[in-house]
């Protein structure tokens, strides 16, 4: 790779909060995607710090030690911040935690969650008006604990400012689009690559198979398109953007969509985020607001307009059937 004809950008400062039991997979799966683009760009795109809940050492699962080389306190100088979690996160309890992450949401920091990490995050106010996933064995409880959470069963989830994956090897794909919207489609895969990792699964994992039966289409570049809108369902991509994505130009991209969709592109894609906001009208207690927001939508007024004249009824009538 010719690394100087390839623009990187900013230098981001990543924090990873280890809370002890964490699973050593999914910090090496989180962490390893940026070292390689360190070593890949010959730069350093990713500056990574470590920080401990309590005191200066985590402990992994396999009882690794991990030091601190950030305090807590400090945490605002970072960029981006995941939590990194195991063992049975209902049961933790830790308020400088918790503040220091509600403090860093005010702040403007990205916040992430990993494995039970995703569940900290819930548990500390930050994930309110947020989709989000956690790895399945907490899903259950953290559902029963906080019902009105926008929670799936997805690999991961990109919600604005908010980055939650499952565990295991799904840091993997999810860093991968994070490398993606950083630096572009082919440095991200020249990363993947670098791991082997050529199957990179889609945000939705086991829902690909869903997605080609569900629009009765297996064209690439109409699948990936869809999977990047279901990841940007509250901060709506432009066409433009989307094409890039796909490599193709927004011509292009509107025709394979017209072809095999029936629709334009961003006519799905308004569509999606209408079909979204309905099944938060009805399932929810967000208010209309600020189901609005989770969609997309910065104003109520244009919302309302749009969702009754898809739907021939109201966001108040839809929550009330």
């Amino acid at each position: 790779m010719d690394t100087n004809e390839h623009k990187f950008g900013k230098i981001r400062r990543v924090g990873l909060l280890l809370i002890n039991n964490f699973a050593l997979m999914s910090y090496a799966s989180t962490v390893e995607p940026m070292r390689a683009a360190n070593l890949l760009s010959g730069q350093a795109l990713y500056k990574i710090e470590h920080l401990c809940s309590g005191d200066s050492i985590a402990t992994s699962s396999g009882g690794i030690n991990f030091e601190a080389t950030l305090k807590l306190k400090d945490a605002t100088k970072l960029d981006i911040l995941f939590v990194i979690a195991g063992g049975n996160p209902s049961i933790f309890e830790n308020e400088e935690i918790f503040a220091t992450l509600r403090k860093l949401a005010t702040r403007g920091v990205v916040l992430g969650g990993v494995s039970a990490g995703p569940y900290i995050l819930a548990t500390s106010g930050v994930m309110n008006d947020r989709r989000m996933t956690v790895h399945w064995e907490h899903a259950p409880s953290l559902i029963e604990r906080l019902p009105d959470l926008l929670v799936t069963r997805s690999l991961y989830v990109m919600d604005r400012d908010r980055l939650t994956c499952a565990g295991g090897t799904s840091p993997l794909d999810m860093m991968h689009a994070l490398i993606t919207n950083h630096h572009g489609a082919q440095f991200a895969r020249n990363v993947s690559d670098w791991f082997m990792h050529t199957e990179v699964r889609p945000a939705g994992g086991q829902q690909r198979a869903g997605l080609v039966e569900r629009h009765n289409t297996t064209n690439a570049s109409v699948i990936k398109t869809i999977e990047v809108m279901e990841n940007h369902l509250a901060d709506p991509l432009s066409l433009n953007q989307l094409a890039n994505l796909c490599n193709l130009s927004p011509r292009q991209l509107n025709r394979v969509f017209k072809t095999n969709i029936g629709l334009g592109t961003m006519q799905f894609y308004t569509e999606l985020r209408l079909n979204q906001s309905r099944k938060l009208c009805e399932q929810s207690t967000l208010s209309i607001t600020e189901i609005a927001l989770a969609t997309g939508f910065s104003s109520t007024s244009y919302f309302s307009s749009k969702f009754s004249s898809h739907f021939k009824i109201s966001p108040s009538e839809a929550r009330a059937s």
